[in-house]
């Protein structure tokens, strides 16, 4: 079972400008080690070399170096991506409470906190990867984040909630996205926002959106070989 590791919360005094349901209006990102085997990989088996830092590029610890453990398939969401993402869901996200599924070097989880997040929830799997997220925490003093040890779905049951974001990147070809879509539907706030990274772009009333609930796509790009999305529920 997945264990959970709390710091002290800080209270935010709210969602930030965007808002939720209506955020003003991320190439991989920080890629877990996670289900379906060692990292991901894309389609192709192939992994490019990951970089041994990457920086926090927006809020509190913005510039802040976080190192990339050497593990097969870890590939850190590069700088632009985040810069694009927070545009999308405003740079200010006091009170929010994010969960990041596949958190790999926790990168999108510390830009979260960084922005004035109340919580964030970072679940990873992998014994190093795993410790690379504890000292980092410690090493910023984020009492806002949380790290959970074991698998996604496990860490569902586990990690309570309601979540105003909760961010996916799955192994690519694991079929993790189809089954843990529905679940992490019942675990959004109302408004809430799923940030999705895959090897194909997602289309709106198809597999992996199709279904209940019907899943909109409210924003989406695409960096290199890696489509990035913003989803709400309830909007298919």
């Amino acid at each position: 079972m997945p264990r959970a590791e709390p710091r002290s919360a800080r209270d935010g005094p709210g969602r930030g400008a965007a808002g939720r349901g209506g955020r003003g209006q991320g190439s991989t990102r920080q890629g877990s080690t996670g289900q379906g085997g060692p990292g991901r990989a894309g389609s192709s088996g192939r992994t490019a070399a990951a970089p041994s830092r990457v920086r926090i590029v927006g809020g509190a610890w913005k510039r802040t170096l976080l190192p990339v453990a050497d593990l097969p398939g870890l590939r850190p969401t590069p700088d632009r991506v985040r810069e694009t993402l927070f545009n999308w869901l405003g740079q200010d996200l006091s009170g929010w409470r994010c969960l990041d599924l596949y958190a790999g070097t926790g990168v999108l989880g510390f830009e979260c906190a960084s922005r004035g997040a109340a919580r964030v929830v970072l679940v990873e799997r992998d014994p190093r990867a795993l410790a690379g997220l504890r000292a980092v925490r410690d090493r910023l003093d984020a009492g806002s984040v949380e790290i959970v040890a074991g698998d996604a779905q496990a860490a569902l049951d586990r990690a309570g909630g309601p979540f105003d974001l909760v961010l996916l990147d799955p192994p690519y070809g694991s079929g993790e996205l189809a089954r843990v879509l529905p679940r992490v539907a019942t675990r959004l706030a109302p408004g809430g926002a799923v940030y999705v990274e895959s090897d194909r772009p997602l289309v709106q009333g198809a597999p992996p959106l199709a279904g209940e609930p019907a899943w909109g796509v409210h924003r989406a790009a695409r960096a290199g070989r890696v489509h990035y999305h913003l989803l709400h529920a309830g909007t298919g």
